[in-house]
């Protein structure tokens, strides 16, 4: 394959949100990657924080995070699922991270004499952002997504960069652009209007289309794609269609079949003379379709209205129970709705239990409730993050006879702080950004359930906590049974409790769900996944 300069695909979206630009994005780069071409995909955000990472999940759903530490949006998620490559900060940026650099910029004097404007000091600022990843880590292709909608006032200077953009590449940059095909079942009609005025709403702020990709419930017809391509100014065989599928993984096998990696390369003027390989995943979706046995695993959490709150989660137990020919069932429970007297009808017909990160002390003695039966009554359990601290409170007051055992994130004056803030945490602040956050070392205890699972002695994982295990108290949990079988070797941080008496006892301070991909299921998950069909017989 010969090389040439990166090229830059811009993915926008129109009619309506959530429409799935980033699985379009994701399954894109997937059909290139497969091509032997190195990919990797950005998300550009047009709110005004910062980063999601102070943001409620109920706002905008998990909040992801990478390698070197950055709090993303979850699409980030998706691009790591689908390619199996990790991003970084670079792969996620926001309106707030744009205008504070540029404002830092203006205050150190960087513009001197300048009257600083969204044109060109912002819009220059994006355009640094989206080439830097070409620019420093040798791609073939930097697939650009733009959140929201076209035609928001907040997405309007992001839209005007990669008009530039395209202006100053030529034949290195296209626009895709992802619209809806409503089907009134009133008139029995797919109707074509909205895709139009969407097109129209882009072509004001000078970007034509290059390919169409109409999300739809009905298969679209060869007039009705004559009809988009003739008002839309755009080539028959760049109008795609892209239906509801059952799962995410069936996209890049359907944009393959509507030949939307063929197109992009012939419009970026490259040869289409290279093979897709994809037999692992489309090994991964015949066992996906054809499971030979199933468990139920109950998920507690508070942000339970909101399932994209743990997206990554629920995604990391289908890699790992179709490597098992096995489909899980998610019951999801209300951790603020558990209680003594309902939990024995909540969980006792599940085969395992996952307890969910999260901030707060809302719902939390409903995961401590959740956790105490599940120990109780042999239940294989997996805790995140927040999951593993409730583990630790639950194991202190009942066996360890500590009744007041607490965090202090959640009682500042508890008489057994068994979690505790972590010591670099405590005379932080400000909020965003200041967490433990990205991959750190942690080094197993050989005889548990974690090495069992990765089948080595060190491990590297990613974090997102201020409160961490308080090793004053480990002496008195090693003695009554709860073992530390994860550490951080340079800080001696507890980053794994077990119980070995109990047949699956595992909380993690990390999240192991940001590092399952389809082709790599996370070891934890699927050592859990184990257990509860062990459960299950």
């Amino acid at each position: 394959m010969n090389k040439f300069s990166t090229k830059y695909i811009f993915v926008t979206g129109g009619v309506t949100s959530s429409l799935g630009k980033g699985i379009i994005a994701a399954s894109l780069g997937k059909l290139l990657s497969a091509r032997g071409y190195k990919v990797t995909i950005q998300k550009l955000d047009p709110y005004i924080n910062v980063d999601p990472g102070t943001m409620n999940p109920y706002e905008h759903g998990e909040c992801y995070v990478t390698k070197d530490g950055a709090e993303t949006d979850l699409d980030l998620g998706h691009y790591e699922r689908f390619l199996g490559n990790t991003t970084s900060q670079a792969n996620n940026v926001t309106t707030g991270s744009i205008y504070q650099t540029v404002i830092k910029k203006e205050r150190k004097g960087d513009y001197l004499g300048k009257t600083v404007q969204i044109i060109p000091h912002i819009t220059d600022e994006i355009k640094r952002r989206i080439k830097i990843l070409g620019d420093t880590n040798d791609f073939d292709f930097v697939i650009t997504e733009i959140g929201g909608t076209v035609g928001d006032i907040e997405s309007l200077p992001y839209i005007e960069a990669v008009r530039q953009i395209k202006w100053e590449l030529e034949n290195s940059a296209l626009y895709i652009h992802l619209t809806l095909v409503p089907y009134l079942s009133a008139a029995g009609e797919l109707k074509t209007k909205p895709t139009q005025h969407s097109v129209k709403t882009l072509l004001e702020s000078g970007i034509q289309p290059d390919i169409l990709v109409c999300r739809t419930e009905h298969h679209l017809n060869n007039s009705i794609k004559e009809k988009i391509a003739l008002f839309c100014n755009v080539e028959k065989d760049a109008v795609i269609e892209s239906i509801d599928a059952k799962t995410i993984y069936e996209v890049p096998l359907l944009m393959q079949k509507e030949s939307l990696d063929k197109v992009v390369l012939r419009k970026l003027k490259l040869d289409d003379d290279t093979d897709v390989k994809l037999d692992k995943w489309k090994d991964f979706l015949f066992k996906l379709n054809n499971p030979n046995k199933e468990i139920n695993i109950g998920l507690v959490g508070k942000y339970i209205k909101l399932k994209d709150s743990y997206k990554s989660i629920s995604e990391a137990f289908i890699h790992a129970s179709t490597e098992k020919n096995c489909k899980v069932n998610i019951k999801w429970i209300n951790a603020e709705e558990l209680t003594e007297v309902n939990i024995k009808e909540e969980l006792q017909d599940l085969n395992g239990v996952l307890v969910a990160p999260g901030f707060g002390d809302r719902g939390i003695e409903g995961k401590i409730n959740a956790i105490k039966f599940v120990r109780e009554n042999n239940i294989p359990f997996l805790g995140i993050c927040l999951g593993m601290q409730c583990a630790v409170i639950e194991y202190a007051r009942n066996i360890l006879k500590m009744p007041d055992a607490n965090s202090t994130e959640m009682s500042l004056n508890t008489a057994f702080p068994v979690i505790d803030i972590m010591a670099n945490q405590k005379n932080i602040e400000n909020k965003g950004g200041t967490m433990r956050l990205g991959s750190y070392n942690c080094t197993l205890e050989k005889n548990s359930y974690s090495y069992k699972a990765y089948q080595k002695l060190k491990i590297e994982e990613r974090h997102r906590h201020r409160y961490e295990f308080n090793n004053k108290y480990l002496k008195d949990f090693n003695d009554h049974g709860m073992q530390c079988v994860g550490k951080n070797p340079d800080n001696n941080l507890i980053e794994i409790v077990e119980v070995p008496s109990h047949p699956w006892f595992v909380g993690v301070q990390f999240h192991p769900e940001y590092n399952s991909n389809v082709l790599n299921p996370h070891p934890l998950f699927s050592g859990f996944v184990d257990a509860c069909l062990e459960n299950k017989l």
